[in-house]
C-alpha cells in the first residue's frame, strides 16, 4: 500500500487523510482512468515530460478528457512543497474529472526478486494504456506469491514473454546480450525501459518463455524498483544475480538521473 505524505485534488493541497473525491466517481466505481508514477530525485521529477506525454496517450486511448495545463501547474505546486524530495509522485486522472496527486514514499523492494511466469491473453483495447484498472495486475502478483515468487512475468498463451505487472523484464544470454520484449508484442512503453535501452546495447523482439528460462541473468526495471535483479525464474535459480547486465542498466539510469538533475539545477 502506498504511503502518501501529501495530496492534491484539483489543485487543493492538503494532508492525504483529508483529501476526498465523490464515491460516485467512475474512477472508483469502475477503475476508469489513467495514471503515472514519477520518481523524485532531490525534488526533481525524473523524465516528467515523458510521463505527461504517456498520460496524454493513455487518456486519448480511453477517450478521457484531461486538462494537461492545469495538471502541470498542480504538479509544480505540490513538488514545490518538497514533502519528500526523494519520494515519488503519483498522478491520477479519473473519469469523474478529478486530478489527484500524491507524494509517496518509495516502496521498499528486496535486493533481488524471484519471478513466476503467468499466462496472460493481452487485451487490445487497453494495449499500451496505463489504466487505473490494476486489479488483474495485482492478482498476477498474488498468483506468483502462491508459487513462492515475489513477482509475476506475463507470457502469452503461445509462450511469448511480455512484462511484469508493474515493470519491464530484461535478461542476458550466455554471450551477455541483453534482451527485452519489443513494444510490438503489446507491452507498456515504459520510461525506465527506454532509459535502459538508450544507455545500453539491448536486443528487442518477440522472445519465448524458453529463452527467458535459459537466461544467465535477468532484472526488472521500473520507476520505483529502478533496476532490481532477478534471482530465479519459475523456481529455477539463475546462474548470475546482479551481474554485468544489471550493472550496465544501473549505470545508464544513474547517468540519466544525474544529467536531468544537473539541467534542473543549472
Amino acid at each position: 500500500m502506498a504511503s502518501a505524505v501529501l495530496a492534491s485534488v484539483d489543485g487543493e493541497i492538503q494532508p492525504p487523510g483529508e483529501a476526498t473525491i465523490s464515491i460516485l466517481d467512475d474512477g472508483l466505481l469502475r477503475g476508469d482512468g489513467a495514471f503515472e508514477v514519477i520518481k523524485l530525485y532531490g525534488g526533481v521529477p525524473f523524465r516528467l515530460d515523458d510521463h505527461y506525454a504517456r498520460l496524454g496517450r493513455s487518456a486519448a486511448a480511453i477517450h478521457l478528457d484531461l486538462d494537461l495545463d492545469a495538471l502541470r501547474a498542480e504538479v509544480d505546486a505540490i513538488v514545490a512543497e518538497d514533502a519528500d524530495p526523494d519520494g515519488c509522485l503519483r498522478v491520477v486522472a479519473t473519469r469523474g474529472g478529478r486530478r489527484i496527486l500524491t507524494v509517496e514514499a518509495v516502496p521498499e523492494w528486496p535486493p533481488s526478486a524471484r519471478i513466476a511466469l503467468v499466462t496472460l491473453t493481452p487485451h487490445e483495447l487497453l494495449a499500451g494504456v496505463k489504466s487505473i484498472s490494476y486489479a488483474g495486475n495485482m492478482q498476477a502478483t498474488r498468483i506468483a506469491a502462491e508459487q513462492d515468487a515475489d513477482e509475476a512475468v506475463y507470457v502469452t498463451p503461445d509462450g511469448t514473454v511480455l512484462e511484469a505487472p508493474t515493470s519491464s523484464i530484461f535478461w542476458a544470454d550466455r554471450d551477455g546480450t541483453l534482451k527485452t520484449p519489443s513494444l510490438d508484442v503489446g507491452i507498456l512503453d515504459s520510461i525506465t525501459r527506454d532509459v535502459v535501452i538508450a544507455g545500453t546495447a539491448v536486443s528487442e523482439g518477440a522472445f519465448s518463455r524458453d529463452d527467458l528460462l535459459a537466461a544467465e541473468e535477468a532484472f526488472l526495471a521500473s520507476t520505483t524498483r529502478e533496476i532490481q535483479p532477478v534471482s530465479a525464474v519459475d523456481g529455477t535459480e539463475l546462474p548470475i544475480v546482479d551481474g554485468p547486465g544489471a550493472e550496465r542498466a544501473k549505470a545508464a539510469l544513474r547517468d540519466a538521473v544525474d544529467a536531468e538533475r544537473s539541467r534542473a539545477v543549472g
